[in-house]
């Protein structure tokens, strides 16, 4: 590999150059190696923050970041794959139903998810609140469970992109979580490495959103399309509305019991339709263009696919699920419709409760959220119950009201209906 200097990489970019493939490729080596020190890349993040980086260099970057680690590799199996990716939100339970769901059509789902980190809640750590569920899977067995059941999700080995690994803690201290490049790479690197066939991203827009507007939402989205397609992998995106949190539910062991009610063909209407659409997507690219997926959450074979899911990562899927050790109910302090329940402020709120964590080694409260009693658009009566809270610790309680003080409003009149698909960028 040719030689650089980590220095005059940094200053090239700083200056709005473009860095070339062999300069990325050791850049990449040397920082995951411990070459390049951290303060050296933390300029360099600051550098792509500040001047970004073209369509190459982007994708030089990605594939430099998937060479760090392993690659997985499913041609083995007899089924076509395809994941999805959601770039996180506040209610957001999507996967638990939507892995089994697409599951039942012959389509395997190797779903490698991660643990929430302040609002936004992590698929783990609400599976991890079925008992006796296991995160941790080695290789083999996620080979065995998508060859046998057909879906699995569970977390990404140490193998698969450490280069990420490093970047990602790094960018969290120094201000440059907000880099397109520095995102989009992040997420597809894991994903290309991950060895899936398709791949659906779940772009949210909003206040409980990554990103907050619609145009930023837009060119990361365009990004990672096109570093899917660019590496053989059949990729789209859904742009999706995240100002209200989905469902009814905030927190780890209250999305799951929400999900287990859409897999018996309940469930609020807004998780459905994004279960449903986000379902047909993935079935769409993985040719299977013509399933009927609300039949399949209706009928019983999503709920099914479900329990073999879960039981054979060691969960019960019959078991209770944990309950907090106190509630709090909150009533509306007016008559009206709600114009406004912002997703952000019940996501901090949620947090503040115990379901999420501040720092990565935290422990959550599995029975600790919100559980709304209306939802955006409703009309509610002064004194009736809105929202409840839950947590082990009732000192909690009042933090998290301040949260949403000013999250929740009542109008006279309410609110044009919420639409959930904001846009959609297509492979073809």
């Amino acid at each position: 590999m040719t030689e650089f200097s980590a220095v005059e990489l940094i200053i090239a970019k700083r200056e709005r150059g473009s860095l070339s493939t062999e300069q990325i490729d050791w850049l990449i080596a040397n920082y995951t190696s411990g070459v390049v020190a951290d303060e050296q890349m933390s300029a360099m993040a600051m550098a792509i923050l500040l001047n970004g980086m073209d369509r190459r260099e982007i994708r030089d970057l990605t594939a430099a970041m998937i060479r760090s680690g392993e690659r997985l590799d499913y041609s083995g199996l007899a089924a076509p794959t395809a994941d999805k990716h959601s770039t996180g939100g506040v209610g957001d339970k999507i996967t638990l139903p939507l892995a089994p769901l697409v599951a039942v059509f012959g389509v395997a789902v190797p779903q490698l998810s991660g643990r929430g980190l302040g609002h936004t809640g992590g698929t783990l750590d609400k599976l991890e609140s079925i008992p006796g569920w296991r995160a941790s899977i080695s290789n083999a067995e996620m080979h065995a469970q998508l060859a046998s059941v057909g879906a699995v999700i569970c977390a990404a080995g140490s193998g698969l992109a450490p280069a990420d690994r490093k970047l990602y803690s790094l960018r969290d201290v120094t201000g440059t979580v907000e880099a397109i490049p520095l995102i989009a790479s992040s997420i597809m690197s894991k994903k290309i490495a991950e060895g899936t066939a398709s791949l659906v991203l779940d772009v949210k827009v909003g206040s409980g959103a990554f990103m907050k507007n619609i145009d930023r939402a837009r060119e990361l989205a365009q990004v990672m399309v096109d570093l899917g397609n660019d590496s053989g992998v059949k990729t789209s995106a859904l742009l999706t509305e995240m100002n209200t949190p989905l469902g009814l539910t905030i927190g780890n062991a209250l999305e799951v019991r929400e999900s287990v009610e859409v897999l018996a063909g309940g469930g609020p209407a807004d998780v459905v339709e994004l279960t449903v659409e986000l379902a047909s997507e993935m079935l769409r690219l993985a040719g299977k263009p013509d399933a009927d997926v609300a039949a399949a959450l209706k009928d019983g074979r999503a709920m099914d696919k479900w329990r073999q899911m879960i039981s054979a990562q060691g969960g019960d899927p019959r078991a209770v699920l944990p309950v907090a050790k106190h509630s709090h109910t909150v009533v509306a302090t007016e008559t009206g419709h709600l114009t406004k329940l912002d997703a952000l402020a019940l996501g901090i709120a949620s947090w503040r409760l115990g379901a999420g964590r501040a720092r990565k080694e935290d422990a959550v409260q599995f029975g600790a959220g919100i559980e709304l009693h209306a939802q955006l658009g409703d009309r509610v009566v002064a004194g009736q119950p809105l929202l409840t809270l839950f947590t082990d610790e009732p000192e909690r309680f009042d933090w998290a009201q301040a949260a949403f003080a000013d999250g929740i409003e009542y109008g006279e009149n309410a609110p044009s209906d919420r639409k959930i698909i904001l846009e959609r960028l297509s492979n073809g």
